[in-house]
């Protein structure tokens, strides 16, 4: 059980030689996610070898073009490498009409099936699942309407603690599925061995929370309490806390104060504003209040595992 989160671009507003919007490809329990798609999203996948093929379901925060300019491109290349199988597309009401109004002016057919989710609850909800991950949205306070995302492992099974089943000639292979689902047994004479002797926990599971942009909402800490890696907008310093809260932006120490309100085990920064040359700035106003911080950059890798 592992999360490998790859940041495609982490900077504000308009892209700039070595500034790309927001996006991030997020791999969680061998299943694939693209998180939003600003401008050139798609060029940055094949720098940093983020296979196409993979890609299944993309999370969009909201509509603002830093998030999601770069999307009809991508899935505009994705029919010209003839896609086939569909990709399901999560984000704000207006999406759908937002993707295929460009794909019908410009005649790009796809003949893949798009499937859109668009969201409207101001309360977080369960928007994807499977057997593997749950996806929840966290609902953030911006100048539109705009969700971040919570990704989080399903508990697996409980281990077999065969040093101790052995032991045990009753205990026969078809027992074991019972056993790995929490059940207790009971032997012949009566006595029941409790699951907690046989058995050992399952690895811890691990959680990301993507916040994309939004003004301070301490609401969202027991949303994400506890996850595993956080990822929350800086685009601002402490020292403009006035354009911040003008803009519907957060601060570095707005950002940690989250992250130790949700007792978070680290926490990622990034959506720097270009104003700023020096990022590690974020980074020494963040810790302050929290100790783990890391910087988001294009490329970079950040990788937990149980």
């Amino acid at each position: 059980m592992s999360i490998a989160l790859t940041i495609l671009g982490c900077h504000s507003a308009t892209p700039r030689v070595n500034a790309h919007p927001t996006s991030q490809y997020l791999e969680i329990n061998s299943k694939h996610f693209l998180i939003d798609c600003g401008e050139g999203t798609q060029r940055q996948m094949r720098k940093f070898k983020v296979g196409f093929s993979k890609i299944n379901h993309i999370f969009i925060s909201h509509l603002h073009g830093d998030h999601v300019f770069g999307l009809v491109g991508l899935i505009s290349t994705f029919g010209l490498l003839n896609r086939e199988k569909s990709l399901t597309i999560y984000g704000p009401r207006g999406i759908r009409q937002f993707i295929e109004n460009q794909l019908h002016i410009s005649q790009s057919h796809v003949k893949f099936e798009l499937i859109f989710h668009e969201l409207t609850s101001s309360k977080s909800e369960l928007i994807f699942e499977d057997t593997k991950v749950e996806v929840w949205t966290i609902p953030l306070h911006h100048r539109i309407y705009t969700n971040g995302y919570l990704f989080k492992e399903k508990v697996k099974p409980r281990k077999l603690n065969m040093n101790v089943i052995k032991q045990f000639k009753e205990i026969e292979f078809c027992d074991y599925n019972n056993l790995k689902a929490g059940k207790d047994f009971v032997i012949s004479n009566g006595k029941v061995l409790k699951n907690e002797q046989l058995t050992l926990d399952p690895p811890k599971p691990l959680s990301y929370a993507f916040c994309s942009d939004t003004c301070y909402k301490p609401t969202i800490a027991k949303i994400i309490a506890n996850v595993s890696l956080l990822y929350h907008e800086s685009t601002f310093l402490s020292d403009r806390e006035d354009l911040a809260e003008l803009t519907k932006h957060s601060t570095a120490r707005q950002a940690a104060k989250i992250a130790k309100t949700a007792n978070v085990e680290k926490l990622v920064l990034g959506h720097y504003s270009s104003r700023y040359s020096n990022t590690e700035l974020f980074k020494k106003e963040a810790q302050e209040i929290f100790d783990a911080v890391e910087l988001a950059e294009a490329g970079k890798k950040i990788s937990i595992d149980s």
